[in-house]
């Protein structure tokens, strides 16, 4: 087995066992403890401990029986949280006697951590705490109690959907059985099976120790699940800032674990992310840069965020894109994500509207905004900004791609400019984003989503929009085309339709075959119609929001455009009846 490339080693005695413990960084900066899980070493946190070496000192170590650590002899009870809070305690005297840590915890790390963050003894030693995807063993004790005790049919279905996602539990509780199999066949398939089910990459994880470590954690389980579940602690109650990763798609643990926390944790600070149980491994970017602000801001003595919007646990820190963000859907998503604490690049070809809607969206509570003057239809424009933003901002984490122009007529009054325009921006310009912006999602690895502003014009076909609803139509199947593509890549993408929404895109809208006059009558008449439907953009900025965070493939959003979804479904003859109708533009 090698060490974590480019760390320095030492050895800590703690109750009998000999721990491993590696550091990154500068000993000077603030410490972050990095705690593992089952049945893993600490080279599962490798990713995410090189993103924060250049701003912290961060330690990693080998739980006892795992890894480079020896094993407590004998195994059975030797795995108990009194002796891993020993062994803690003896590793943060050893990295930061001085100063409290700053600790880390996934999965098994996470539950041990909430026992090191909540008991007498560790007092004064940590200084914040960011746990995933592992509970601490006596607020699960509590929540299950709260719902054998007063048994409505939600409590009881959640109950019922944990105790399913822990078959695992039940079979590291037999005797031998657990140690055999880790010991043969699954040890062996074990990283082919992380590769396929977690899609994990490759590396310096999981270690050759593998077998061994994961037939001594079991211990882990046997020495403490049932004990506490059956008299959890009534004082679980944090003494340290806590902040709480939930990746959604956990297949071992529902998010409605945590729906009590705050009883327990009086300075708490959620986080949710579109991704399966081993986040260190498969979103080092997003965790790395939770872990680091959270820390920052403990050490600063200052709230963690500033977002207050209500998806402010899903997109605090994420980098998002959105293209024609100098005016109407655009800008309101710009700022719908700026509330939710992201930070924005406001893209758009007039200039001073795409500076004005970055510095709107700094106070809104943005974490960073920048803005971007860039015609969509431009390709080598385009590659520039992708370059550029790749360059000094990072890899996206959501695409808008609303830049659109309309464009209304008979079909013979449209010219073949007409139709040029039309599809240059508003499909080329999707087909832009998607491809430079989706291809360094997809390279980056780490998931992401795509969201493509279609219209509900992709479904209704009308006389007097063809060349518009062609775009739009195209638009909603390249989305689904490449939602099926960028599955298994853990990227989403969806097409979102809005209706009819009061923005100003009929004060810049073409009409084919009108004199000047004529159609500056015709963008007044369609202003005030629009004016009088009067659907906010801010309600189709949330709408978008909220169909990234359920990862949706299209998302009808005005009343209308739902309406005129369901009949291209179940009664396409009607909607072909009503394409006929002249409007009364």
């Amino acid at each position: 087995m090698t060490p974590l490339q480019g760390t320095r080693e030492r050895r800590v005695h703690s109750g009998g066992v000999e721990l491993c413990v590696a550091e990154l960084g500068d000993p000077r900066r603030p410490t972050v403890v990095l705690v593992h899980g089952y049945p893993d070493s600490k080279e599962v946190w490798s990713e995410v401990a090189a993103r924060l070496a250049d701003r912290f000192h961060v330690v990693l170590y080998d739980v006892r029986g795992h890894g480079r650590s020896t094993a407590p002899k004998p195994l059975r009870g030797g795995f108990t949280l009194d002796k891993l809070t020993d062994d803690f305690l003896a590793v943060a005297d050893a990295v930061s006697p001085d100063r409290p840590v700053h600790l880390v915890g996934h999965d098994w790390g996470s539950v041990q951590s909430w026992e090191f963050a909540t008991v007498e003894r560790t007092k004064g030693r940590i200084a914040s705490f960011t746990s995933m995807s592992g509970p601490s063993l006596d607020h699960f004790g509590h929540w299950i109690t709260a719902r054998v005790r007063r048994p409505t049919p939600r409590r009881v279905g959640q109950l019922l959907g944990q105790g399913a996602r822990s078959w695992y539990v039940y079979l590291l509780h037999t005797p031998a059985l657990p140690e055999l199999a880790w010991r043969g066949p699954l040890g062996r398939s074990w990283p082919a099976i992380l590769r396929r089910v977690e899609k994990t990459p490759g590396g310096d994880y999981p270690t050759p120790s593998l077998p061994r470590d994961a037939a001594h954690g079991a211990w882990l389980y046997r020495d403490n699940v049932r004990a506490r579940l059956r008299r959890p602690r009534t004082d679980a109650r944090a003494h340290v800032p806590v902040q709480l990763i939930t990746p959604v798609r956990d297949a071992f643990l529902s998010e409605r674990l945590y729906d009590d926390l705050e009883q327990w944790v009086p300075r708490l600070v959620r986080r949710t992310l579109a991704a399966k149980h081993w986040i260190p491994r498969t979103r080092p970017d997003q965790v790395a840069d939770w872990v680091a602000q959270f820390v920052t801001a403990t050490e600063e003595g200052r709230p963690a965020t500033d977002a207050r919007g209500p998806y402010a646990d899903r997109f605090a820190g994420q980098l998002v894109l959105v293209t024609g963000a100098g005016s109407g859907i655009g800008r309101a998503t710009a700022f719908a994500f700026a509330e939710a604490g992201a930070r924005v690049v406001a893209v758009d070809r007039d200039a001073e509207a795409a500076v004005r809607t970055a510095e709107l969206a700094r106070p809104l509570g943005a974490q960073a905004a920048w803005a971007e003057a860039v015609d969509v239809s431009d390709e080598r424009a385009m590659e520039k900004l992708a370059e550029k933003v790749v360059a000094e901002y990072g890899t996206l984490d959501v695409l808008v791609n609303n830049a659109g122009i309309g464009l209304s007529g008979s079909f013979f009054d449209h010219t073949p400019e007409d139709w040029r325009k039309v599809l240059d921006v508003n499909l080329w310009g999707v087909i832009h984003g998607c491809r430079l912006f989706g291809r360094q999602m997809a390279e980056r690895g780490q998931g992401g989503h795509i969201v493509n502003i279609a219209s509900a014009a992709a479904y209704q076909p009308s006389r007097e929009l063809p060349a518009y609803s062609t775009s739009k139509a195209a638009v909603l199947m390249l989305s689904e085309c490449l939602r099926a593509e960028l599955a298994g890549q853990g990227i989403g993408v969806t097409a979102v339709c809005p209706g009819f929404v009061n923005t100003g895109i009929t004060s810049t809208a073409h009409f084919a075959g009108a004199d000047a006059e004529e159609e500056k009558r015709l963008r007044r008449r369609a202003a005030r119609l629009y004016g009088l439907r009067d659907y906010p953009p801010e309600k189709v900025a949330e709408a978008i929001l909220r169909s990234v965070v359920r990862n949706e493939a299209v998302a009808p959003v005005t009343p209308e455009a739902r309406l005129l979804h369901a009949m291209s479904r179940f009664t396409p003859r009607t909607l072909r009846r009503l394409a006929r109708v002249r409007s009364r533009l």
